[in-house]
């Protein structure tokens, strides 16, 4: 029986093939991401969902999904969703703070956001969307911009709560990223390897306050590949120090933590040499992730995959990575517990016209 499938792949095309099938039957495969290059039509999306869970029910179905310029499925009934800083601007044009009018019809629209991302998503068959952000808006880093709420934490994590309600009346849970704040650095960790210079006092106190506030409404996290350079050596999801000791310890967080993709230039160096994809999964389980994300490496036959998944076989006769219950148990918790709505069930339900008719 297979007690941790920590591995989430990624596939090239509309439809499963051969290799596919192969590498989501493999033990140590938790799941899969979905991309654009996935999408053809909400039929097309909700037959290959179908199809690999009629490999293994228990595979956990991805997706960045978020609103704004990060929305995989678009067109053919999908509500395209506001980005996140127009919620905050909502909150904001009443100019009251945290007790105007406006606050209660950002939190509202958030909820919608929420309910409408999932209930569509479900509908389709997809279990999970790496959503909501919780980076603070600096007006610095292009690569999260007007993926951010607000700069305030206070307005960030009431947004974000509400949006997470949002997502539980859909029947998903989520997650919040990318802790403990990426919106600080200027650099893209796509391409670059972002630097914080930082303290932890002054990074704890800020960006992280979302995390520390939200601790028992999130039901996943996923760190930045950023380097601070005044609490680790190494970017924060390959740190013990920021997952075990402040994320697990400080802040009393208990689900599931993602790594963010280790194909991204900032999860391909460790203390300053180049490591291969399989070292980068075993450092971000090592270090206190329970799942590692390896996006983009099923295109053009690439072997990627297969060498990662050999390793983690490798690793464990060998007792460099162990297998860990309690990690399973929280990638499992992360599937939808209630059977979803049809696509036609849910357009014409009352939930869903409301949620229509709050968003921005």
């Amino acid at each position: 029986m297979n007690i941790h499938a920590p591995l989430i792949i990624d596939i090239e095309g509309f439809s499963l093939t051969a290799v596919d099938k192969k590498r989501l039957k493999n033990p140590l495969t938790g799941g899969l991401i979905l991309f654009g290059r996935n999408w053809q039509s909400r039929t097309q999306l909700t037959t290959l969902c179908a199809e690999i869970k009629a490999i293994r029910q228990d595979l956990l179905i991805c997706v960045d999904h978020e609103g704004g310029r990060v929305q995989r499925f678009k067109n053919d009934g999908f509500t395209h969703l506001p980005a996140m800083r127009r919620l905050g601007e909502m909150w904001s044009k009443d100019g009251k703070g945290l007790e105007g009018e406006g606050v209660l019809w950002a939190c509202k629209a958030a909820s919608a956001v929420g309910y409408l991302l999932a209930a569509e998503l479900r509908a389709c068959g997809v279990d999970f969307s790496f959503t909501p952000v919780l980076d603070l808006d600096y007006g610095e880093s292009s690569v999260i911009g007007d993926r951010s709420f607000h700069r305030d934490p206070r307005r960030v994590s009431l947004l974000a709560k509400s949006l997470i309600q949002g997502l539980q009346r859909g029947g998903m849970a989520n997650c919040g990223k990318h802790f403990p704040g990426h919106g600080f650095v200027k650099a893209d960790s796509h391409v670059d390897m972002p630097m914080d210079k930082r303290s932890l006092k002054a990074i704890l106190n800020d960006d992280a306050k979302p995390y520390d506030w939200l601790s028992n409404e999130l039901t996943a996290v996923m760190p930045a590949h950023v380097i601070y350079l005044k609490v680790d050596a190494r970017p924060a999801g390959f740190s013990q120090k920021w997952l075990r000791e402040i994320l697990r310890e400080q802040l009393e967080f208990t689900g599931a933590v993602f790594s963010d993709d280790l194909s991204m230039t900032g999860a391909r160096f460790m203390d300053g040499k180049p490591i291969s994809f399989t070292e980068g999964v075993l450092a971000a389980l090592t270090a206190g992730c329970d799942l590692a994300l390896l996006c983009n490496q099923s295109l053009k036959h690439s072997k990627v995959i297969d060498d990662v998944l050999d390793g983690l076989a490798e690793a464990q006769v060998k007792g460099w990575w162990q297998p860990d219950e309690l990690s399973e148990a929280r990638r499992t918790a992360l599937l939808p517990s209630l059977p979803a709505l049809s696509w036609d069930e849910l357009v014409r339900s009352v939930n869903y016209q409301q949620s229509l008719a709050c968003l921005p």
